[in-house]
């Protein structure tokens, strides 16, 4: 169930009932020729929406759009807040959150973002607050590539541009990497796709995102709170 759709009353009983407060963290940033700016935070949502499904004692928070995207700078549409920022939004909404719930599980679908909810979740950890962190993971292309291409077809077809999809730089990531600290994402493609997306379909998007679905429940399952004598 969506948070935003019930009433502070209504918060209240499930809150004091155990209720888990999922909040989605994604970005705004571009995804190639082909993509939406809203891939990651489409994602994050979605599978939040997965867990809440299969845990009816989870509420799922209304996304959090923006987030540390600077490697993505110089393409059209990229909306970053930056690192620094980043983490202080996450703290000071996860300290607002626990005013109400007692457990809280940031689901963080974009890279950029894993130093920022990591700092974050220490924090808030250190403050005796009760949250975990999820960031979903899967082989093959890093970014805009076939994986999150058909993540998409499988979430939100009418979005996708397949017509416009087109290969970017396909080296593995480890060799980019240096490439990407120094110089971002333009410094190995103009197309902004790291990865070939032209294959993908939206069953294999549906098959990723059961198995994304599934990587949440159950770490969210094994969850231990931490118990204060």
């Amino acid at each position: 169930m969506r948070l935003a759709e019930l009433s502070s009353p209504d918060v209240a009983e499930r809150a004091a009932a155990g209720a888990i407060l999922a909040i989605p963290v994604g970005a705004t940033e571009q995804h190639g020729p082909h993509l939406p700016l809203t891939t990651d935070t489409d994602i994050a949502a979605a599978l939040c929406l997965g867990l809440a499904a299969a845990r009816p004692d989870v509420l799922v928070a209304p996304p959090v759009a923006y987030g540390s995207s600077g490697e993505h700078a110089g393409f059209a549409g990229t909306l970053s807040i930056g690192q620094e920022a980043t983490e202080l939004l996450l703290v000071e909404l996860g300290r607002s959150a626990a005013e109400t719930f007692g457990r809280l599980v940031f689901v963080s679908a974009h890279g950029g973002n894993a130093g920022p909810v990591a700092r974050a979740v220490a924090r808030l950890r250190a403050e005796s607050r009760e949250v975990e962190v999820f960031q979903p993971r899967w082989p093959g292309d890093p970014h805009a590539g076939r994986p999150e291409t058909a993540l998409q077809l499988a979430l939100r077809p009418g979005a996708v541009r397949m017509d416009r999809a087109e290969p970017g730089d396909r080296r593995p990531l480890g060799e980019l990497l240096p490439l990407l600290r120094e110089g971002g994402v333009r410094a190995v493609t103009v197309t902004g796709v790291l990865g070939d997306p032209t294959a993908a379909t939206a069953e294999e998007g549906r098959e990723l995102l059961a198995r994304l679905v599934e990587a949440l429940v159950s770490h969210v399952d094994a969850w231990q709170p931490v118990v204060v004598a």
